[in-house]
This record gives C-alpha cells, sequence and structure tokens, in this order.
C-alpha cells in the first residue's frame, strides 16, 4: 500500500466516516455502546468537519480519521490541543495510517499555534498505547478503572507529548 494522502475533512465525507466508525467499533476503545439504526450524522453541532484529518488511499477510499480540538475552551489553555479519536479500517491496520494521521496532528495543531498534544486511550488498548509511546507521549496519568465496559473496570490513561 502507497503512504495515504492526509487531507482536511469534508462535509460530504460524513457518511463514509460514519460507515467507518460502525465497522472498526470495538471494546477495545469505545466507551459508547455499539451503534445501532437509526444511526446518527458523524458531524453535528459539536463535532464538525473541521476538527478531522482524513487518510484516503490511491483510489479516495478513506482509510481511516483522527479528531483534533482545542483541550478546553479557556484562552489561558490555546496552546493545547486534544485527540479525541482515531480510527483505521480494519483491511488498514498495520500499514502506517495512524502513524500518518499523527504526523499530520502534529503538523496542524503545530499551524494552530500549539505546543503541546494530549489524548485518553484505555488502559487495555495495547495496540494504542505502543503506537502513542512510538510517537513519544507520555504517561501523564492513570484514573484507574474509570470505565466498566463489557463487565471489566478499564483504567483511562492520560498522555501528552511536546509539539
Amino acid at each position: 500500500m502507497d503512504a495515504p494522502r492526509v487531507r482536511p475533512a469534508q462535509f460530504a465525507d460524513g457518511d463514509a466516516l460514519a460507515g467507518l466508525d460502525r465497522e472498526t467499533w470495538s471494546v477495545l476503545h469505545a466507551v459508547q455502546p455499539r451503534p445501532e439504526p437509526p444511526y446518527k450524522p458523524f458531524f453535528d453541532l459539536s463535532s464538525s468537519p473541521a476538527d478531522h484529518l482524513v487518510a484516503e488511499g490511491g483510489d479516495g477510499t478513506l482509510l481511516g480519521y483522527l479528531r483534533m480540538t482545542p483541550a478546553t475552551p479557556l484562552a489561558c489553555n490555546a496552546h493545547v490541543r486534544q485527540i479525541n479519536g482515531l480510527a483505521v479500517a480494519d483491511s488498514a491496520r498495520g500499514k502506517g495510517i495512524g502513524r500518518a494521521l499523527l504526523h499530520a496532528a502534529f503538523d496542524e495543531a503545530r499551524r494552530q499555534g500549539a505546543r503541546r498534544i494530549t489524548l485518553r486511550v484505555l488502559g487495555h488498548n495495547a495496540p494504542a498505547r505502543a503506537l502513542y509511546l512510538s510517537e513519544g507521549f507520555a504517561v501523564e496519568g492513570v484514573l484507574r478503572g474509570e470505565f466498566l465496559l463489557d463487565g471489566a473496570y478499564v483504567d483511562d490513561v492520560l498522555m501528552a507529548r511536546p509539539l
């Protein structure tokens, strides 16, 4: 697979991204129940195309996305961006899509004037944690047993890295 093209999301990507979200849903990373019909739109008042980067293959197929927003609405915190979601199509896993999206997010966060980027990841999501560690994120906090998922208590791990 060639390197993916990473670009800002467009409103027209909404249906494909909603499908990708449903395809990739897993208790490994989701704290919400599995989506059921009728499905909600991917983009809404709290999540716009401007918050998303998408990775697409040479044929235009969306292979993944990353959602990034300011960490808070506070002016004193304007130098921080937070990754609020990262998904890669099952068929594209292990091919550098997540890493390409992270690198694009770092560039975009710097362009926006950020000096730091944060995220939260479930403690049992070893593949995601390994990716984040390999990209310079460090664990800055752990909320032990924060979520009850599929009958087990799961940690919420807070990670960050400088830009």
